[in-house]
Formats: C-alpha cells, structure tokens, sequence
C-alpha cells in the first residue's frame, strides 16, 4: 500500500489520481486512519499552503511517519511536503520533520514571486527517482519559499530561477521535489512511477 497523507492541505486528489494511474495500491489516510498507516510500503506528502499549518495538520501522524521512516519505509514529499522535511523554514516559527538537515528560505527579492511555471531540471547525480528523466524535460513549479540542505550532496537536481535553487532532493529512503509531478503530464507520472518502483524494490 503506498498511503498519501491526508493531513488538509490540498492537492489530495490530483497526486491520488496521478498515482492511479501507474499504481492500483494508493490510499489516502486521514487522521481518523492514522493506525493503518503503519501498514504502508510508501508514503507520500502532498501539499500546497504554509509551512506551519503544513507541520501543525502533520503532528497526529508524526509519530506512525517516524516509525516508518525508521523502518526503511520509503517517503517522498511533494511541494510544501518536500520542505516540511526539513529542520524549519524562514515562511514560520514551526519547527519541521528534521528529516533532512537544512532549511527553508524565502526566494531573493530579485526574482518574480511566487516561482510559477514550467522548468527543466539540472541533474546532478543518479537517482532512481529519476529514472528516465533528462534535462529538456520540464516541470511545473509553483513556490515562494525553496530548501537548502546543510548537505550539498543530498540534492538530485536542481532548478535554474535567478539561482540554482534545490528541485529534487534525497536522503537515504527520505525524497522530495520542490515541482508537482502530478500536474507535470507525462514525465511528472514517471516520476510517480519510478517512486512506485523504489519502493518494490526496498
């Protein structure tokens, strides 16, 4: 079973309806479930909105989300859930998942904010993840805020707005991307295909 967290912050639906589409095992799990989330082969964290409402709806499930991170059990965050990985975020006083060292910072005043629209990845090393995935393929991004991990190597690609800022990140079963591989057509659902595949083989 691969549980999407259900934890009110919108864009349930859309990654559900993504993932139906490479997977037949995705579940959505609301509080009212968390106990059957320990069940779970994969995780995943949807979301678009604030860091801290993202962590405060999170907490009900951070103690089954530990365990199974513990565990081996493949996560993978998504947006706003990519940065609620981290330790804590300049957008809030809440402090994150802590699951990647690093933090969240708010995009240079130089730039168009919110980062909206299609971007290509720059790849910098291999990763499972993105299997099959080159850097003329692009991807939708929709953000004001963007993580800076404390370990460069932990970063799988980045993306090119003013700034190399992080796109796709990864420590040890821990994922994220900064873009919506369900609103990015065709190789957005390969992205959610390889992460199906990830976790078949962990």
């Amino acid at each position: 079973m691969i549980a999407i967290i259900d934890y009110g912050m919108g864009n349930l639906f859309s990654i559900y309806n993504g993932l139906k589409k490479v997977c037949n095992h995705a579940v959505l799990i609301s509080e009212a479930d968390i106990g059957s989330l320990r069940e779970a082969d994969g995780v995943i964290i949807p979301g678009v909105g604030a860091f801290d409402d993202g962590i405060r709806n999170l907490k009900p499930f951070s103690t089954e989300l530990f365990r199974l991170v513990e565990s081996g059990v493949p996560v993978l965050g998504i947006c706003i859930g990519m940065q609620l990985l981290f330790e804590d975020s300049e957008e809030g006083e809440e402090k994150g998942l802590a699951l990647i060292p690093g933090r969240v910072v708010r995009l240079p005043p130089y730039v168009r904010v919110p980062h909206m629209g299609w971007n290509n990845l720059h790849l910098h090393r291999h990763s499972e993840l993105l299997e099959g995935i080159t850097e003329a393929d692009y991807f939708y991004f929709v953000h004001s805020y963007y993580c800076v991990p404390e370990d460069e190597a932990s970063i799988i690609a980045s993306v090119e707005y003013g700034l190399q800022l992080t796109a796709v990140v990864n420590n040890g079963n821990i994922y994220g991307v900064q873009f919506h591989p369900e609103k990015s057509s065709r190789k957005g659902l390969l992205i959610l295909d390889n992460f199906v595949h990830l976790i078949c083989r962990s």
